[in-house]
């Protein structure tokens, strides 16, 4: 590339981060402690979400299993274009546990292998064992592939993280007093209680207190995988995670990849900061939802042709209506995907029905109203479930393998 993405003060003050939570060996080292089921367990019960793991073990043992839709569907994978299924919207503990409820009682749904949640990373949920015990059940009990969490970098937190970044970092951070010991990150373009669009506005150095607040979250929940919605945070992203072998990134939508043009401008920057064995911390792009089957396949040509690792690529199946078009359904779309032989991960923001909390309104309830309404919320993911679960048996049923969470297999 003609010009350093990267100036030597940026990696000077990301190197201070990482030395300042002792080294990215001790950063991957703690993520992997705090993996483990029975710590995880262990500390949910001493934070008061030991009957919810305990409900969900329990739930956990009616779930479908993939091998006796096979058999009794005689299936044969007979095509290339392997399906990854993904749904969104696992806002903590107690949604995803009537979520488990909901699919356990309906006994035939085959739950997906992604799980995405984008609940603000608040000092409750990250600190209480919320963030933790959600993360028990989807990577331990569910046995999902991945649990990407989101760190929007508008969310209001003590004023002493902001000043511990900033004397680590060398950098300042423009935000505002909130009274009470509370200080906010200041954002020009509001589009969401948390920053333009999600968090897509990263401005000046913000994207030091993007790389704070996941590692502050790996190391107490051991959560590995982030989405990641701002060209900046993405680079800083890539070099940040070099050394951390178990952090990961997904790239959201919301970044606006919507062509081939755009995909290459991404592939430039993974190619400029990979690890030492050749991998990127970019674990997936979700290619955004104005691309075609067409743009899609190039998409997935070029970047197996790029001589990258391999980077999955996902696309919204079905969105809900604030995030997009109304009635938007690309499932066609991925038919003609799978039908050219490429691999494709379906994702769910919605659906495709209207109902309430079907928004991303309720991605930014506060803790209390959120867990207020979590039987509503959870109503919204079991349909994305269901969705997602007819989607992928049509998707096998036409020959091509499909990916779930091991809780789905015997």
């Amino acid at each position: 590339m003609h010009f350093k993405l990267l100036s030597d003060k940026d990696t000077k003050a990301m190197d201070a981060l990482i030395d300042s939570y002792g080294g990215a060996q001790e950063i991957s080292r703690t993520i992997e402690e705090k993996r483990d089921y029975s710590t995880r367990k262990k500390i949910a019960e001493e934070k008061g979400f030991g009957e919810t793991l305990a409900k969900a073990e329990e739930y956990a043992k009616r779930f479908a299993k993939v091998e006796d839709f096979i058999a009794e569907n005689n299936i044969q994978f007979t095509k290339d274009g392997v399906c990854t299924t993904q749904v969104s919207g696992f806002q903590a503990a107690p949604v995803t546990l009537d979520c488990m409820r909901r699919i356990a009682e309906n006994g035939d749904i085959l739950f997906a292998t992604e799980m995405i949640s984008v609940v603000p990373m608040t000092e409750h949920y990250v600190y209480s064992g919320d963030l933790l015990s959600t993360l028990a059940m989807a990577e331990n009990i569910l046995a999902a592939s991945k649990f990407c969490s989101t760190n929007l970098i508008g969310i209001p937190l003590p004023e002493e993280r902001f000043e511990r970044t900033e004397k680590v970092t060398g950098e300042k951070f423009e935000r505002r007093d909130l009274g009470n010991g509370m200080s906010q990150l200041i954002m020009k373009n509001m589009g969401t209680p948390f920053g333009n669009l999600g968090g897509v506005e990263v401005g000046n150095n913000n994207h030091l207190v993007y790389l704070d607040g996941i590692t502050r979250a790996a190391l107490e929940t051991g959560g590995n995988f982030f989405l990641n919605p701002s060209w900046s945070t993405i680079v800083a992203a890539c070099y940040y995670a070099r050394e951390i072998p178990n952090l990961s990134f997904k790239i959201s939508m919301l970044l606006s990849t919507q062509n081939a043009i755009q995909l290459r401008m991404l592939m430039n920057i993974f190619k400029e900061y990979l690890r030492d064995d050749g991998t990127t911390p970019i674990y997936e792009i979700n290619i955004g939802n104005a691309a075609t089957a067409e743009t899609f396949i190039q998409c997935s040509e070029e970047m197996e042709d790029s001589g990258l690792p391999n980077i999955y690529l996902a696309a919204h199946l079905r969105i809900n209506p604030d995030l997009g078009m109304e009635n938007f359904n690309w499932t066609e779309s991925a038919f003609q995907v799978f039908e050219a032989g490429r691999d494709l991960t379906i994702k769910y923001e919605s659906d495709g029905t209207s109902r309430p909390y079907d928004t991303m309104e309720a991605y930014f309830f506060s803790d209390e109203e959120r867990n207020e309404k979590a039987d509503l919320i959870g109503d919204v993911i079991y349909h994305k479930c269901v969705r997602c679960d007819q989607d992928a048996k049509e998707i096998m049923r036409r020959g091509h393998k499909a990916l779930f969470a091991k809780i789905s297999y015997r």
